[in-house]
């Protein structure tokens, strides 16, 4: 049902100049193949079916498709997830017309939906970091502000900064990101929606989004992400920096929701660092 509604969307791009790889990673084929045949005959020539046996996994599924393709761009489109009609067409002119940048992430949208008696039903809509006007690495530090539908960068950043890690099985965009905005600016189209993120928060299975039924993992892989980069750069720089920062930024924090005690609290604890002495005695 996901990978007929994602193949409409690409079929009604204005800018026809497409193909596509679907990579079938460990599902059953016939039900991707009849949705392949379906399409009108212009459009199933651009597209290609790769079906793997065994489940490669997240990253290495969107490797494979990245390596079988030689266009001069690449955008990732999860079958769940939707684009407006122009979405292709203003990225392309994006890098086209700024070839200092990586690629171009498009305004997202937040559609919420859910999934009754083999109908796919819409419930709500909200921007997704609406307040946001471009992309900075200082901003990807702390979360990435971009899913893969909304990103068409140029396929060269694989030669230069090497695939998605196999490795990760969560949080490989975002890992990805950081590596090519350590070396290069991505645009960012604001003025109109471009890239639409479905969201069906509380299906579980293949219904739900990884986001959210792949909580546990993404917090995991954020961290194993972090931590190997602190340990890089305290191999390179040592130990002091980071360890003036820990503590800094922890004193900080009590500082500050110190100041946000009333006179009342602190009067109180006080008190109770008294009795803890009087009772130690």
């Amino acid at each position: 049902m996901f990978l007929e509604r994602a193949l409409g969307d690409i079929a009604r791009q204005s800018f026809g100049d497409w193909l596509a790889v679907i990579v079938n990673d460990g599902g059953d084929s016939a039900p991707v193949d009849r949705a392949v045949a379906a399409l009108a005959p212009e459009h199933r020539a651009r597209v290609a079916v790769i079906h793997s046996t065994d489940g490669l996994g997240r990253s290495a599924a969107a490797n494979t498709g990245i390596r079988t393709l030689s266009t001069e761009f690449v955008v990732l489109h999860d079958d769940d997830d939707l684009w407006a009609p122009s979405f292709l067409a203003d990225s392309v002119a994006w890098l086209d017309a700024s070839p200092q940048d990586a690629g171009v992430v498009s305004r997202t949208e937040i559609v919420y939906e859910r999934v009754e008696g083999g109908r796919i039903i819409e419930t709500g809509r909200e921007p997704f970091w609406g307040a946001m006007s471009r992309i900075t690495y200082a901003d990807m530090l702390q979360v990435n502000h971009f899913v893969p539908i909304a990103y068409v960068y140029r396929r060269a950043m694989h030669d230069e900064v090497g695939l998605y890690r196999e490795d990760l099985h969560a949080a490989e965009d975002w890992e990805f990101n950081l590596r090519v905005l350590r070396r290069h600016p991505i645009g960012y189209l604001s003025e109109r929606v471009g890239a639409y993120w479905m969201q069906r928060r509380g299906q579980e299975g293949i219904l739900g989004n990884s986001m959210f039924v792949l909580a546990d993992e993404h917090d995991r892989y954020d961290r194993m992400i972090r931590d190997e980069a602190l340990r890089a750069f305290a191999e390179t720089h040592g130990d002091g920096l980071l360890l003036y920062l820990s503590r800094y930024l922890q004193d900080e924090i009590d500082r500050q929701l110190s100041a946000r005690k009333t006179l009342g609290q602190r009067a109180t604890d006080v008190a109770r660092r008294g009795w803890r002495r009087l009772r130690g005695r």
